[in-house]
């Protein structure tokens, strides 16, 4: 606890990494656990797949459960 799966376009490795580091660091400050407790996934996608995939499929239908959609916060 937690996983954190990230879904976005394509990004250099070195940007993932960073990415990850970051998201590790705000949950160990943030959510309060262990670093050892923090699993980070990012998934690739490319553009033209994006709408389909992830938007259609994942985003829209849990639209409700966003706390950030599209940019705008939704608590």
């Amino acid at each position: 606890m937690p996983y954190i799966v990230v879904k976005a376009y394509p990004k250099d490795p070195a940007i993932q990494k960073e990415v990850a580091e970051e998201i590790t660091r705000v949950f160990t400050e943030k959510w309060g656990c262990p670093r050892s407790a923090v699993t980070v996934r990012i998934e690739s996608y490319e553009p033209d797949v994006w709408q389909k995939t992830v938007k259609e499929q994942e985003i829209d239908p849990q639209a409700d459960k966003m706390l950030i959609l599209e940019g705008e916060q939704q608590f």
